[in-house]
């Protein structure tokens, strides 16, 4: 039987047909890029929610439907709040490209799906071509989605398998990975924050940041007790050798120990009790906004976006990498520029750095140290060259 496919071998609708959902799914099938009314909300966001009802065979009451919300919020917290977003972005993308062809996008068809994967490498239009990771997580929100909808899309079905493994022997290129910073440019990038309130917000966000490998979802995530807000995902205990950062992860729950630093300008387990204790925090969100004039401290919690522009702000402020054109400075340096600098410049034993950052192997631990290895043993030496 041979291999090859098209997109005539796949069910198509004229393009002027709307597309019937099923029968005993009609509101579940409902067109996601049609305008919303209110009485319906857009098809990405009731993916999770048209999984989770009263069953058929109970009576619906005012408790059963609260217990109902409840469970969709449960639902929804299943997932890390931007990876919801990601699935929910990939599955308009797909559902739109569908929609140009006249093809049915709400049945999990392998062949379909295919043909989708191939025209985000190599698209027809004036498109650019997706990296392969970004193809591999478009298909991972596609299998996700259907899979809340009571589908199953089989990523190893011959028609995306071998088109994804072929993508991948043509395309694949090595990960673009964002630079460590080091201990001293990190110093460098605090040294160019003032006393303010929001100065001593972000002095400690880039030392607790970079003193726990954490994430930039992890560090806005940190409430100042257990328990304090449902959002929250962990919480800190300052005690006198440091700060304990007990956290919710993918995998379970952590502890991240904190030592103090060499010197208060240095550490970020002081420069978290100056926040503390000048922004008047003892309940909730640990880092929150600030008002632009520094007169009070807001209640919300902060975006993890802002952990990113600080970090490009305080680099380009202390004039790190000045050799290279501020475009490209820019776009060496993230959020995960605090987690990979820990990794790479911490000078201890392996196992050390790989429970700081929560990971399960030696070998995701490696991928994060960038430079810690480089050239530590000479192997032309010591071959005799």
């Amino acid at each position: 039987m041979s291999n090859k496919f098209a997109l005539s071998d796949v069910k198509t609708y004229p393009a002027n047909m709307p597309i019937k959902p099923s029968q005993n799914d009609e509101r579940s099938r409902a067109d996601p890029a049609a305008p919303a009314n209110a009485d319906q909300r857009d098809e990405g966001d009731r993916s999770v929610e048209n999984a989770i009802g009263v069953p058929a065979s109970v009576a619906a009451s005012g408790s059963l439907e609260r217990l109902v919300e409840t469970a969709r919020d449960y639902a929804a917290q299943a997932t890390a709040e931007n990876t919801n977003k990601a699935y929910l972005a990939d599955w308009k993308h797909f559902a739109s490209w569908c929609r140009r062809r006249g093809a049915d996008p709400f049945t999990p068809d392998p062949q379909l799906i295919g043909l989708y994967i191939t025209e985000l490498a190599a698209p027809q239009d004036a498109a650019p071509a997706l990296a392969v990771s970004t193809i591999e997580r478009r298909l991972s929100g596609l299998v996700w989605t259907y899979q809340q909808r009571g589908e199953v899309l089989d990523r190893k079905d011959r028609h995306i398998a071998t088109v994804l493994a072929g993508i991948k022997r043509a395309h694949a290129k090595p990960a673009v990975q964002k630079e460590p910073i080091a201990p001293d440019e990190l110093l460098q990038m605090v040294g160019t924050l003032s006393f303010s309130l929001r100065d001593l917000r972000d002095r400690a966000i880039l030392l607790i940041g970079y003193a726990g490998g954490f994430r930039r979802s992890e560090i806005v995530a940190l409430d100042v007790n257990r328990d304090d807000t449902i959002d929250g995902k962990g919480w800190i205990e300052i005690e006198d050798e440091g700060a304990i950062v007990i956290q919710q992860t993918k995998t379970g729950w952590k502890e991240v120990a904190i030592g103090r630093g060499s010197s208060d300008d240095s550490c970020p387990v002081h420069a978290l009790a100056q926040w503390l204790h000048y922004a008047k925090i003892d309940h909730g969100p640990v880092f929150r906004r600030v008002l632009r004039d520094n007169s009070k401290v807001q209640e919300d919690r902060l975006s993890d976006k802002h952990v990113a522009r600080l970090i490009k702000k305080t680099m380009l402020d202390a004039g790190i990498r000045s050799d290279v054109p501020e475009k490209d400075r820019l776009a060496l340096f993230s959020g995960h520029s605090l987690r990979a600098g820990l990794a790479s410049y911490a000078d201890a034993d392996e196992r050390h750095v790989q429970k700081q950052l929560g990971h399960a192997s030696a070998e995701m631990t490696r991928r994060y140290q960038r430079r810690r290895d480089r050239f530590r043993i000479n192997l032309t030496k010591a071959a005799g060259l």
